[in-house]
């Protein structure tokens, strides 16, 4: 998944300044839904992780069934907190 597709496809531009709040909560609904329709374990993790990034992921537990994921998921929100706390 290409971060910049998948700005365009939820949100219309990639310059996510541009987008005005009422097409920012459309698109995070239209991400919500699409997380909960997505069967391809990859595809639903890159979905969470640009939710997550927005502010806008839902609890681990209910994204994630499979454990694995679960733990993948903690060591992103863990690794992506380093690197901000870095700047």
């Amino acid at each position: 998944m290409d971060l910049d597709d998948q700005l365009r496809r939820y949100f219309g531009t990639n310059d996510l300044a541009a987008v005005p709040a009422s097409a920012l909560a459309a698109g995070l609904e239209h991400m919500r839904v699409d997380l909960g329709l997505e069967k391809d374990r990859s595809r639903r993790f890159a979905l969470w992780t640009l939710m997550h990034a927005l502010g806008a992921a839902p609890d681990l537990d209910v994204a994630f069934k499979d454990p694995a994921d679960r733990d993948a998921a903690r060591n992103w929100m863990n690794l992506s907190e380093r690197l901000m706390a870095d700047d």
